[in-house]
């Protein structure tokens, strides 16, 4: 397994992967909203290519914000010339949408099933990064994979994104805090896990012993390969990995 990359590599992969018009649209936003002392977290795709160097680019950018924050952020947009964005429907009540040039700026303040809301554990406790010469935070890990855990549609789910995260992460992350931001809800995060250790069986052996059991989990066994490729190829699950496999 490659070593997992730090902060400064991952300045590198989200350079590389964000075209500079793209990312003129974003910094503007982002210089002013640290002008102003706003408190945000990059998230959403972004944060998990950067975190587990699984790369992939969207056309939006997921801005976490506090909910105190939000009026404010919105006259910020509006005053940088962005739009709302209507075309696809959201929920105000949790979320902002805005657009200009045909990029997107999604503004979220609360979990989609009001499991959780933004606090100062999300704004201001993951890495600190420099694109451009800008620089922002990304949201911490532990509350990127529990805001991703509950998506699951007939058109989308977010596991692959979580499962990526934990193979880059796992053995690094504050679990303490995970588990205990998830309470009951630990045990659909052992699902993910549980899917994990099928594919990657020694890999995971590097997780905290004290996590197994709240997740409902049996301890992996030390005697098996870091990552099964037959299992891997059974799902097509190379993308999972940085660089597809190692």
């Amino acid at each position: 397994m490659r070593a997992p990359a730090g902060p400064e590599k991952a300045s590198e992969i989200m350079t590389a992967l964000v075209p500079p018009a793209q990312w003129a649209v974003y910094a503007e936003f982002i210089a002013e909203a640290s002008r102003r002392g706003i408190p945000f977290a990059v998230g959403g795709g972004l944060a998990v290519s950067a975190y587990s160097d699984c790369v992939r680019n969207t056309k939006d950018m997921d801005i976490y914000i506090m909910e105190k924050d939000s009026r404010i952020v919105m006259e910020i947009s509006r005053e940088l010339r962005f739009t709302e964005y209507t075309t696809v429907p959201y929920d105000p009540t949790w979320s902002y949408r805005s657009c200009r040039d045909g990029y997107i700026l999604d503004f979220l303040w609360k979990m989609l099933n009001g499991r959780a809301w933004v606090d100062e554990n999300w704004v201001t406790k993951g890495w600190e990064l420099k694109v451009r010469g800008t620089a922002f935070r990304l949201l911490p890990v532990e509350e990127l994979v529990w805001s991703k855990l509950y998506i699951m549609r007939n058109d989308r789910t977010d596991w692959p994104d979580i499962i990526s995260l934990l193979y880059a992460r796992g053995a690094e992350l504050n679990w303490p805090r995970l588990l205990a931001n998830l309470g009951e809800d630990r045990l659909l995060l052992g699902g993910v896990v549980s899917l994990l250790r099928w594919l990657c069986p020694g890999h995971v052996s590097t997780f905290p012993d004290s996590i197994w059991a709240p997740l409902g989990l049996l301890p992996p066994s030390f005697d098996t390969p870091g990552i099964d490729r037959d299992r891997v190829a059974l799902i097509n699950g190379e993308h999972l990995f940085p660089g597809g496999l190692p």
